[in-house]
């Protein structure tokens, strides 16, 4: 079966990306195509996520924490409120220009994850942090397919599961 985006590893001496896994099969992108996705119960004010969910992986918001889904290519997402045992966070989206799909420009483009966004996000560099990152990225079919062009960088912390924000953490 078809997963939808593409979970990738970003190493911490250059930024360098996995190789996708290709997978043939199912009717997945299909299925996405004909309606909205499926989001979480969210906080009308802030946009929050306020109870366990599984949502589909395009509804997947900056702010939002959620559980490992040791996969690497991603249709859903169990997400969580920060305040909540959780492995993972979004913390900065990236939108790719419009053009023909290409590996190396996603892969130049998730640098950015380990760069200023993160800085600013955590409050210290990359490169002297312990947290982790890797981003969330469009597969060729979703990008021919759904016009998918978000990359998502997403941290955690390889010491295990986190409560609140890694939002100034400075660790």
């Amino acid at each position: 079966m078809m997963k939808l985006r593409t979970r990738r590893s970003l190493a911490l001496a250059g930024a360098a990306l996995a190789l996708s896994i290709a997978l043939s099969g199912c009717s997945a992108i299909g299925d996405m195509l004909s309606g909205a996705p499926q989001d979480a119960q969210r906080d009308e004010e802030t946009g929050a996520v306020v109870e366990d969910d599984t949502i589909d992986i395009f509804a997947l918001k900056v702010g939002d924490c959620k559980m490992d889904s040791g996969t690497e290519l991603l249709e859903s997402a169990d997400v969580v409120p920060c305040d909540q045992p959780h492995d993972e966070e979004v913390y900065h989206e990236i939108t790719m220009p419009d053009g023909e799909f290409s590996e190396a420009n996603i892969e130049a483009a998730s640098e950015e994850c380990v760069g200023e966004p993160f800085t600013t996000f955590v409050g210290i560099a990359f490169d002297v942090s312990v947290l982790e990152v890797y981003p969330i990225t469009p597969t060729k079919e979703t990008w021919e397919q759904m016009n998918d062009r978000i990359i998502q960088c997403v941290i955690y912390d390889a010491a295990g599961p986190v409560e609140g924000s890694l939002a100034g953490a400075a660790r």
